[in-house]
């Protein structure tokens, strides 16, 4: 076995763990968990952010 055959071995490895993980992400019992994921941003849109960018910047100026 030489140098080459060990970057093959390696090379089909990954292809197989990537359709793998294709494989379960995509799978039709984990689409309802996923898609109430992809809510959660969308779900408390009336609440006002408590950010930075949801306050104005009110500087102070003392005299």
């Amino acid at each position: 076995m030489d140098i080459n055959d060990l970057r093959s071995l390696f090379t089909v490895l990954g292809l197989a763990s990537f359709v793998g993980i294709v494989w379960w992400a995509y799978s039709g019992r984990r689409g309802a968990a996923f898609e109430q994921a992809a809510r959660i941003p969308l779900d408390d849109d009336d609440r006002p952010s408590s950010g930075v960018a949801g306050h104005k910047n009110q500087t102070r100026i003392e005299q």
